[in-house]
């Protein structure tokens, strides 16, 4: 069954106008979600809003918004409030402007969106508008209304659609100097960061996200077996935790000696003791 799309509206350049239809790129559907339950009876809990005041539960036709002035003092927001500054969707993300694809700081990236022409129809202002930002590696941003707020988006091309990237407003972003101002800036040898820079090297690879194993949900998953099957769960004995590094360079030293002698495993043990008993002895001269 073909995904239900989330957005439908028209992707529009100057005078170049196509129907575009909104996916999400992410999902949380496939994470383990837990619900309350009563333990005594094991049915599911129903929440319910209470004042905190009076601590009598409030009925749904009683609650409303309120923004807080100060200390237990609000202001009620009304429905109709809100309509007076709501904005009315157009449909549409118009393309304000393209900037290179690497000048946008991450930091604002949001929510991800795949973005596919909508029917037949317009299919090739779309791929002219996605082909020509691919020649010019450019990304493009625009605006677009979702849920009565105004968004800024940035729209890349990925695969034979455009991907869709929800940008946060600066006033959302803490400032890293806050947190980055205390860092010392001690002076550090040309050795040590070549050391280091052998061991970037030595484990380079290409980006691949199917190595990456959400090993916590895959312990859930085992665990609600487990539970299910009446089986007792027992708690790991806590991993020891190692000592501080008390020389950085020796550190260095040993990480890329470990990542030299990885690479060796498939040597005959004989030729490895030798190998090694020339370095300890060319070391030692």
């Amino acid at each position: 069954m073909a995904p239900r799309a989330f957005w439908r509206g028209s992707l529009k350049l100057s005078l170049v106008t196509c129907p575009i239809a909104l996916y999400p790129a992410s999902t949380q559907a496939e994470k383990t979600h837990f619900h309350l339950i009563n333990t005594r009876t094991g049915n599911r809990l129903r929440q319910q809003m209470v004042d905190v005041k009076t601590g009598r539960v409030v009925e749904p036709e009683d609650k409303g918004r309120g923004y807080e002035l100060s200390k237990d003092r609000y202001v009620p927001i009304e429905e109709n409030d809100l309509d007076a500054v709501k904005l009315e969707s157009t449909h549409s993300i118009e393309i304000d402007d393209f900037v290179p694809a690497d000048h946008v700081d991450e930091r604002y990236f949001e929510r991800p969106y795949y973005i596919v022409p909508d029917g037949k129809v317009g299919a090739d202002a779309f791929v002219v508008i996605r082909d020509a930002m691919q020649r010019k590696d450019k990304l493009a941003l625009g605006r677009v209304v979702l849920a009565s707020r105004e968004h800024i988006i940035a729209l890349k091309p990925f695969g034979k659609g455009l991907l869709g990237i929800t940008l946060r407003y600066p006033y959302e972003l803490r400032d890293a100097e806050d947190y980055f101002e205390d860092i010392p800036n001690p002076k550090i040898s040309r050795d040590m960061i070549e050391l280091a820079g052998h061991i970037l090297d030595q484990k380079s690879a290409k980006f691949d996200p199917r190595k990456f194993k959400d090993k916590y949900e895959t312990a859930l998953r085992a665990l609600v077996k487990r539970k299910a099957a009446g089986k007792t769960i027992e708690a790991p004995e806590p991993d020891e935790r190692e000592g501080n590094v008390i020389n950085l360079m020796d550190a260095l030293k040993q990480s890329l000696s470990r990542k030299r002698g990885g690479t060796r495993r498939s040597a005959h043990p004989a030729r490895r003791r030798s190998s090694s008993h020339s370095r300890r002895a060319r070391k030692a001269g």
